[in-house]
């Protein structure tokens, strides 16, 4: 998964001007926008990919996501997993800088991910957990593993 992760209201606003962005609901007033091929392209600025240590984290869109925040705190979050490990990495921007990472982590089955970095993305951006879920839990992250998932799903929407 590699997506962008804000309230509702503000990456519904910020999407309509990004070919190809298609934004789905999660709980607590939040929406996830996935990082496609397309989008991809729409963002880029071409300059090296990788920025800030991401995978998939387009050239430039890092100062995008910067202007994006200055109306609601706004997570780049990413996500590869296979067989049970894999690795987290998750940044916020809030009124135009970037307040919280780049985190990093790699993860095990064992890894707790309440203390991983997307999970303190999303604690950054006012997510509450109930006893016994995470962050992830709690906005409902835990229903795709990837972005053809929310792309695809039936919460998916254009």
């Amino acid at each position: 998964m590699q997506a962008v992760i804000a309230g509702d209201e503000l990456l519904r606003a910020v999407s309509r001007d990004v070919p190809g962005a298609r934004v789905a609901p999660l709980r607590q007033g939040l929406s996830l926008m996935p990082m496609t091929d397309e989008v991809f392209d729409a963002v880029t600025d071409g300059g090296t990919e990788g920025a800030l240590g991401f995978w998939r984290l387009p050239g430039g869109f890092e100062k995008l996501l910067a202007r994006w925040s200055a109306a609601g705190p706004v997570a780049y979050v990413e996500a590869e997993y296979f067989g049970g490990t894999g690795k987290q990495r998750a940044a916020v921007w809030a009124d135009g800088e970037l307040v919280l990472g780049p985190l990093d982590a790699p993860t095990k089955k064992w890894f707790s991910r309440s203390v991983s970095p997307i999970s303190g993305a999303l604690r950054r951006l006012g997510v509450r957990r109930s006893p016994g879920e995470d962050e992830f839990e709690a906005v409902g992250l835990d229903r795709h593993r990837n972005n053809d998932g929310w792309i695809g799903g039936p919460e998916g929407e254009g």
